[in-house]
């Protein structure tokens, strides 16, 4: 039941984050970011593994423009940055 709340918690959160201002978005952000993939795990454990990418599947259309930022830095790239 808490895994429960903790996803809801999260996906508020992460909407709430989306109506900020570009600017502000950032350490928000970040912290939903990494704190994704271990709500995921934690969904896979305790649910099953088809629930979590069923989840895993909403994260990555959620934030898919920053996890293309993040691949093209890895790759060496410089992208660009919304003002």
């Amino acid at each position: 039941m808490t895994l429960l709340w903790l996803c809801i918690f999260w996906v508020f959160a992460s909407v709430g984050v989306a109506m900020l201002p570009m600017r502000r978005q950032y350490v928000p952000g970040v912290a939903l970011l990494l704190a994704a993939p271990v709500l995921i795990v934690m969904i896979g454990l305790q649910v099953g593994w088809l629930i979590a990418a069923l989840a895993l599947a909403g994260f990555v259309s959620m934030y898919r423009n920053p996890l293309k930022f993040l691949i093209a830095k890895l790759r060496g790239q410089n992208p660009q940055v919304p003002e």
